[in-house]
Formats: structure tokens, sequence, C-alpha cells
């Protein structure tokens, strides 16, 4: 863990975000400053930079239309929340979020 307490795994998991200016200013000056200071991380995001780069060029740098990348972006928002066991509702007095807590064990055999 380095960068101000910011997590590895956490980093990394929003690097694609970084890469494509996705984050608010705040995140992505602490995810900037983790990367400054942790030299395992700044690898993996220059491995990743590359590869979008690499994917740019080979995919001829067209742009997906605005309602495709919205309709991703809400079913991969449903399905990180599902995972998670997330379920957010809206209403007209407010919404409600909850989380379900599930243990489980795995046993070696």
């Amino acid at each position: 863990m380095a960068g101000g307490g910011t997590d590895c795994g956490e980093v990394l998991a929003e690097v694609w975000l970084f890469l494509d200016r996705e984050c608010d200013p705040d995140r992505r000056r602490i995810l900037q400053q983790h990367l400054d200071e942790c030299a395992p991380c700044l690898a993996e995001y220059g491995i990743d930079e590359k590869l979008k780069a690499l994917l740019a060029r080979k995919c001829g740098g067209e742009s997906a239309p605005e309602s495709l990348k919205d309709r991703l972006r809400t079913q991969i928002r449903s399905a990180v929340l599902e995972q998670a066991q997330v379920t957010v509702e809206r209403r007209p007095e407010g919404t409600s979020v909850s989380v379900s807590r599930r243990r489980t064990e795995y046993r070696e055999r």
C-alpha cells in the first residue's frame, strides 16, 4: 500500500478509468499520487497504457456511439453491484442502498 494509503488493488481496478480520464479530478489526483509512489502499480499502469495505445492504433480509432457507451456502463455497473450483493432502490423520497453479507467458506480436499 502506497500513495496516501490507497490500496493497490483499488488503484489497479480503476486504472482504465484513469487512462480514459473518466474519474473525477479528486479521484484522479489520488490515483496519480499512488502511481507516482508505487513502482509495481506504475509498472502495471504502463502495461495497460501501452495496451490501450495498441488497441487504439489497431482498431482504427473509431469511437463507439454514446448510446452504446451508456448501455455498457449501465450493464457493467449492474453486474458489479449484483456480484457485490448491493441493491440500490430509487424512490421519490430518496435512494436506498442495502448490502447483503454472505459468508462463503471454502474447504480444501
